[in-house]
């Protein structure tokens, strides 16, 4: 939503003549979590670590979620600067049904068909970022991939490889909230899938992995992971 606001400001030149300055700021505002990226949002949370000021924060949130200079958000009126904000922030309310699909460069991404056959290396990667807003990317590497084959609205994702998750610091927080959210209803047990559906060998290692996890095994620390990442979505200016 691009809102366009109109202001005249008051300037004496020498203090003897008064002249009217005319300025049109115009403001793309968000309407869905679609028009957020990953990377603006983990700009803006290493920004809320940081700052106390709530004024200063709402600032902030404008500059980095909507794209505007700091300087032209100072020229705001206090009233639009809160509508703003509002408007914003109850984005992060709200819980998406999954986004299966999303174009990103160009490139069709899709949502990890087939959880049940993820690898060993996907799976202890998920369970490792899943709760890090630092390196949230490197968990959805692991959800979204380019799709390489399309059939009859089924379709396939690339192989997992590591090292291209800097590309997804562009995808949509849509697409982040919402595989959140569902692999937070769903109840996923990875434990379980991943223990049916690789040999023994590789079942041995996992339960390693599972057995030598700090704060619980398997399924408990992913949703607890899971709990605080949620946690941790909503924007709060308090």
């Amino acid at each position: 939503m691009t809102v366009f606001f109109f202001y005249y400001f008051s300037d004496y030149k020498n203090h003897i003549k008064k002249r009217y300055i005319y300025m049109k700021l115009n403001i793309e505002i968000p309407t869905s979590l679609k028009d957020i990226t990953l990377r603006q949002y983990k700009k803006f949370l290493k920004v809320q670590e940081s700052v106390t000021d709530k004024r200063f924060l709402n600032a902030k949130m404008i500059e980095i979620l909507c794209n505007v200079d700091l300087k032209d958000v100072m020229l705001l009126r206090v009233a639009d600067s809160q509508e703003i904000v509002s408007i914003v922030s109850k984005l992060f309310d709200e819980k998406p049904d999954l986004v299966t699909r999303f174009k990103l460069n160009n490139v069709d991404y899709g949502f990890h068909p087939q959880l049940d056959d993820m690898t060993l290396g996907e799976y202890i990667d998920l369970d490792t970022y899943i709760g890090d807003w630092e390196n949230m990317e490197k968990a959805m590497n692991v959800l979204y991939r380019p799709v390489v084959v399309k059939l009859k609205g089924r379709y396939n994702i690339a192989e997992y490889k590591i090292d291209t998750e800097s590309v997804l610091l562009d995808m949509p927080m849509s697409a982040v909230m919402s595989s959140i959210f569902f692999l937070w209803n769903l109840g996923l047990d990875l434990s379980r899938i991943m223990t049916n559906s690789l040999d023994k060998q590789e079942t041995e290692i996992l339960q390693q992995y599972l057995n030598s996890q700090e704060n619980g095994v398997g399924i408990n620390q992913f949703m607890d992971s899971l709990r605080g990442t949620l946690q941790d979505l909503k924007i709060s200016l308090n």
